[in-house]
């Protein structure tokens, strides 16, 4: 019988459905894939769940592509759709394997690894407890979610991102936030007011760049912003500062705060800002005390 295919085994599959060019709709993606290559699977099969209750078939199609996304095999155009890229086209007709994936360039980029990537790999899990693999596990996925989520911020609307950051600060514990107006804001976005009588206020600055990075003229414009109304600021980016833009904001007489594209997404996975819980796992133990002679 058929056995349920490893993520790594629906590489080929999920490119031979888009080797056409479309971009499709996942969920679409994800039943063509089942259709045309697992449909000889029993019932039992395609019913089978993982522990946190998703289809078994279905999680592991979706890790495929997870993966060959971070090869740089197929790309995201927008929000829940997918499509082949040149690289995935010219890789179609080969045995793509799990080696292929995590020694592309693309994937090596994602994960700041160098080379030996999949001799570590097999090496943590001989020589790793369960409990250590768990972590592993759970750290991988954090990973790709803070880089599903900050290509997510680097293309929403900028004045939308700049609702994202004050909504991230409120939860954060730094009180009520005023959006300032779209136009004429001189360089503020929002202001925080960490007391309710406003006395003690915080400027905002939010800047959606995809590449480019805040430099030194940007930080001593948020500073002329920010006048002798507050000795605080907070200046947010999706991408990096650069070092003049850094000397400049550690050098002034105000009090200001560097979030880069990283740091933000690390906030925002803690303080859980444009995510949702998908699954919750229980680990149990053994429970001594209940076997205790009284």
């Amino acid at each position: 019988m058929i056995e349920i295919p490893k993520f790594h085994e629906t590489f080929i599959p999920i490119l031979k459905i888009l080797e056409n060019g479309e971009t499709l709709n996942t969920r679409e993606l994800y039943q063509l894939v089942t259709d045309k290559f697992y449909s000889s699977l029993s019932q039992d099969q395609l019913e089978q769940k993982t522990k946190s209750g998703e289809i078994l078939i279905i999680n592991r199609i979706a890790w495929g592509k997870s993966y060959l996304k971070k090869g740089g095999f197929i790309e995201f155009p927008k929000r829940g759709m997918v499509r082949i890229t040149a690289k995935g086209l010219a890789n179609i007709n080969k045995s793509l394997s799990l080696s292929d994936i995590e020694n592309s360039s693309g994937f090596f980029e994602f994960y700041n690894e160098g080379n030996n990537n999949v001799d570590r790999t097999l090496n943590k899990i001989v020589n790793s407890s369960p409990q250590d693999l768990i972590d592993e596990g759970f750290d991988q996925i954090e990973k790709q979610v803070k880089d599903e989520l900050l290509d997510k911020l680097k293309s929403i609307d900028p004045f939308y991102f700049e609702k994202v950051i004050l909504i991230l600060l409120k939860k954060m514990g730094y009180g009520d936030f005023i959006e300032t107006s779209k136009t004429g804001d001189g360089g503020i976005d929002g202001i925080i007011n960490e007391d309710k009588l406003g006395l003690d206020k915080i400027y905002i600055q939010a800047k959606r760049y995809c590449e480019n990075k805040v430099r030194e003229k940007e930080i001593r414009n948020f500073i002329g912003a920010m006048s002798g109304d507050t000795q605080k600021g907070v200046f947010v980016t999706t991408s990096s500062f650069d070092s003049a833009a850094i000397k400049k904001a550690g050098d002034a007489h105000h009090t200001i705060i560097l979030i880069d594209g990283i740091k933000l997404v690390d906030l925002m996975h803690q303080y859980n800002v444009g995510l949702q819980i998908k699954a919750t796992y229980e680990i149990k133990e053994l429970d001594m005390d209940f076997f205790e002679e009284g």
